[in-house]
């Protein structure tokens, strides 16, 4: 906390927080790069650039609101991989487009219900729940349901192309569904009664339950809306690329996304922060991912420098929030 006096007048307190330090951070780092880094700054950089972000945020929102709850969910690109390249095979085979975005969609809340189920009612704590979720899904996904590593978006689906080619008044198509995405969340935690439970959930769990709040059911709901989520954000990416490669579960996408909640301010003890946080912390990486792809640093040095920017951010996240006892006891994040 700083105070500031003006002469004449009473003292001003104002509170400096995580999100307006990673935010100070972003506006930083993005006028550094545009300087020293040929191509940054251009139009097709930046373009891609909001694309990108917009892909990571999308799945960042879901993140989020597993962990505001108290929870975490690793299974969260599995999901996404799978459901929509499986919805892209069928449309490839002929079946209708209604009939697989259906079939997919029912195959999302199905994962999401069954994250939730055995979290809330067989009581395993989610990060082991939703780590063996993402393996199952993919091994399954690429066992009975897909037999190729990426699936193509076929020729005629004008409907799907449009989340990740279009434009409205010269914004990105996948930027609008970002904001969409987020101002949808935030209406939910700020003004749906399910929404505030949410908070009470991930601030103290039994206080909740006392208080009258359904726990396990809305335990359910969060995994539900975070599958729907990572559901979206597979229909933006493989718009963007016409295309949706599997292999992408096994790449460090998960962590990428851990990274922006956390670093944004997103309390992994649950019931702290919120989707400005998702923002201000998207901004940050995507900037970051984008600099070190523009200046050629090895995949394995970027994942050592996310490794030790996620690190941090999550000494920092025990420091300002630390973990109440019931949590340590439980082993959850």
């Amino acid at each position: 906390m700083e105070t500031v006096t003006a002469p004449g007048a009473s003292k001003v307190s104002v509170k400096i927080t995580q999100e307006w330090i990673v935010f100070a951070l972003a506006v930083v780092i993005f006028a550094l790069f545009s300087l020293i880094l040929r191509g940054f700054a251009t139009v097709d950089n930046m373009l891609a650039l909001v694309r990108n972000v917009s892909i990571l945020g999308i799945l960042s929102v879901g993140m989020a609101l597993s962990i505001l709850g108290r929870g975490i969910d690793l299974s969260i690109v599995a999901t996404m991989a799978v459901s929509v390249a499986w919805m892209i095979l069928m449309l490839g085979e002929g079946v209708a487009p209604p009939t697989a975005f259906a079939l997919a969609l029912a195959f999302v809340v199905l994962v999401g219900a069954a994250n939730g189920f055995l979290v809330a009612y067989v009581e395993i704590p989610a990060v082991f729940t939703t780590l063996a979720m993402g393996g199952l899904v993919y091994g399954l996904g690429r066992f009975a349901m897909i037999s190729v590593d990426i699936v193509n978006l076929p020729p005629g689906q004008d409907w799907l192309r449009g989340f990740g080619s279009g434009t409205l008044a010269g914004i990105p198509a996948p930027v609008i569904v970002f904001a969409v995405v987020c101002v949808v969340a935030y209406l939910f935690l700020s003004y749906a009664k399910a929404g505030r439970f949410v908070y009470a959930l991930g601030d103290n769990p039994a206080a909740a339950r006392i208080s009258g709040v359904p726990v396990r059911p809305l335990i359910v709901l969060q995994y539900v809306i975070a599958a729907l989520i990572a559901f979206c954000a597979g229909l933006v990416m493989t718009a963007n690329v016409d295309s949706m490669n599997t292999r992408i579960v096994n790449s460090t996408l998960v962590y990428d996304v851990i990274l922006v909640v956390v670093l944004g301010g997103i309390g992994l003890g649950g019931g702290k922060g919120g989707i400005r946080n998702v923002v201000v912390g998207t901004l940050l990486i995507g900037i970051l991912l984008n600099g070190m792809t523009i200046m050629n640093i090895p995949f394995l040095m970027q994942n050592i420098i996310k490794g030790i920017i996620l690190l941090a951010a999550i000494v920092a996240d025990t420091l300002l929030n630390p973990r109440d006892e019931q949590t340590s006891q439980q082993g959850d994040i």
